[in-house]
């Protein structure tokens, strides 16, 4: 079996890989990177109740990836670019050869695949840092969860500024509701749900726009998105306005939560 672990700053994702089945896809946290990638380890073979010797190779990426050495416990480790990571996992999980990989982690990285050529197309500093930091600023929020719960109850009309009521309706092919100002009309009567809404309608709008430009100046016409805000439902809520806006479609495969991790594991066992 091929461990797959995508070590980041707080958190570290871990999956298996056997002939081409991903088991056992699991997060831990911890404050460093070694201690993070061995609890990940730890908690994945007690989990499926297995030895070390059933652990062929480790195949680590991410920011900490670079501090662990070249074996863990015994286990030989190879590090693989996390570029790279996520263009195998996007077109793995998708089963596409030509597409933009947005992953959408503290900030968003773009990766167009084409065939074996993986390129990094560029980024964004805006991501899940973003969520939680404004709302952590805005609305004491420090949780995901909460801020996800709160924003299920929301109203952006009582926050963003648009298409609308800047024009009074309808502006060519752009529907009035469409946002002309993120926060552009932030009103005395807005409260903490609204607000929480439109601090994840930012973070999308900013995502979606950006995957969507990469693929059409990389002429691709597929996006991928993952990374664990795939899984937010206001988040793809609000991705699935801006597809439609720009007359495309957003691909989230399964386990994107876990496509940087299971990325390293295939490209290793591609190898």
């Amino acid at each position: 079996m091929i461990i797959g672990i995508d070590i980041g700053g707080t958190t570290t994702d871990i999956v298996g890989l056997k002939d081409g089945d991903i088991i056992n896809p699991l997060t831990v946290k911890a404050d460093d990177p070694i201690t993070s990638a061995a609890g990940a380890l730890g908690k994945f073979l007690e989990t499926l109740n297995i030895s070390l010797n059933e652990i062929k190779i480790i195949s680590a990426t991410g920011v900490g990836s670079s501090k662990v050495k070249d074996n863990l416990f015994g286990i030989p480790v190879k590090v693989v670019d996390e570029f790279h990571a996520i263009g195998t996992a996007g077109s793995f999980l998708s089963g596409l050869n030509k597409a933009v990989v947005v992953s959408m982690g503290t900030g968003t990285a773009l990766v167009t695949v084409d065939g074996p050529d993986i390129v990094h197309w560029g980024g964004s500093g805006v991501g899940g840092g973003t969520l939680i930091g404004l709302a952590g600023k805005m609305l004491n929020i420090k949780s995901l969860d909460t801020l996800v719960d709160k924003a299920m109850r929301g109203n952006l009309e009582n926050v963003d500024l648009t298409v609308g009521d800047i024009a009074g309706g309808a502006l060519d092919n752009l529907p009035a509701s469409i946002t002309a100002s993120n926060f552009g009309k932030m009103s005395d009567q807005a409260m903490d749900e609204d607000i929480a809404l439109a601090i994840i309608n930012l973070v999308a709008q900013t995502i979606g726009v950006m995957g969507i430009a990469a693929a059409r100046a990389s002429n691709i016409q597929d996006i991928i998105l993952t990374g664990k805000l795939a899984g937010i439902a206001p988040l793809k809520s609000v991705l699935e306005r801006v597809a439609d806006l720009y007359n495309t479609k957003f691909i989230i495969p399964d386990n994107a939560g876990f496509a940087t991790a299971i990325g390293a594991a295939i490209f290793i066992d591609r190898s």
